[in-house]
């Protein structure tokens, strides 16, 4: 099989320099870095320089997504031998314990860690989240609510147990979580968003004028957000049809619902693909153009 390097022409320095951009970027192309990092570290771990445990990193958990065990393992052993008494490395470890459904074994380890380092924020996580793999949901929301007692700036946590709590139909829950949210960061659109989603499924009609609002809030914030622009229609168009609004709100939802109609036409007829028809994740701009031959 051809190697990566062959089959789209790059060097070792642009594939170490493109899962780069995928860790600063948080991208969860999990096959894609298994096929560029397992290379680079089978090929080329000589000439990565301290890059190589970051990496060894990064691809251990896209081996994990991928069930490469054998990866994983790979992976493993050489961050096992560099950094033997690290948290983080038995972090990895029960992470991959946790992929073949070892549960207990996996809470051992982060007990273990939690032991000598009751502040290890990831390894609390990692406890919810076997909760979660459990289907414990009423369990993982008590741990996650004790959690954000002593961690009440986590953001992360926050969506997690909005998440949850949409997932149990608790959408008043939800709604103050993604409100704690929106707080620490107002400039965010898909927060403004998901409220809007959270608020609209919730329904009556105090619910769907919040909605209409934090949905023309996130389009505010970013214009080219398409669900936020059909969650406008949506809201405004069932605002416009409820009984019990008055003459006026109606009116001006009609108006809203009318506008959102008809951006949402002219994004799709303006809407034209640009792609060269060759998939190749070597092309982006500032990296490599793409080679069309």
């Amino acid at each position: 099989m051809a190697s990566v390097a062959d089959m789209f022409d790059v060097t070792w320095e642009e594939m170490r320099d493109k899962l780069r951009k995928w860790r600063d970027e948080n991208y969860r192309n999990s096959e894609q870095i298994v096929d560029v990092g397992e290379e680079l570290i089978n090929d080329y771990a000589s000439k990565l320089g301290d890059d190589i445990w970051i990496i060894y990193e990064q691809v251990m958990i896209a081996a994990l997504d991928c069930s490469r065990d054998d990866l994983a393992m790979q992976c493993l052993r050489e961050l096992f031998k560099q950094f033997p008494g690290s948290h983080r490395v038995k972090r990895l470890n029960g992470m991959r314990l946790e992929s073949l459904e070892r549960y207990d074994d996996a809470n051992k380890m982060y007990d273990e860690i939690l032991q000598e380092d009751p502040t290890n924020t990831a390894a609390r996580k990692r406890k919810i989240a076997i909760l979660k793999a459990l289907g414990k949901t009423t369990e993982a929301i008590r741990e996650l609510n004790e959690y954000l007692e002593q961690f009440v700036g986590d953001q992360e946590a926050w969506h997690e147990l909005a998440e949850l709590y949409i997932n149990e139909h608790d959408y008043g829950k939800a709604a103050f979580c993604l409100e704690e949210l929106m707080m620490t960061n107002p400039h965010n659109h898909l927060y403004c968003q998901l409220y809007a989603e959270v608020k609209y499924t919730h329904g009556g009609l105090e619910n769907l004028e919040i909605s209409r609002k934090y949905f023309s809030q996130a389009l505010k914030l970013n214009n080219r957000n398409m669900r936020a622009l059909f969650g406008l229609y949506m809201s405004a168009s069932h605002i416009a049809s409820n009984p019990k609004a008055n003459a006026k709100m109606k009116k001006d939802n009609m108006r809203y619902a009318t506008w959102a109609a008809r951006q949402i036409n002219k994004a799709y007829q303006g809407t034209q693909s640009a792609s060269c028809g060759k998939k190749n994740i070597f092309c982006r701009q500032g990296l490599k153009a793409c080679r069309s031959k």
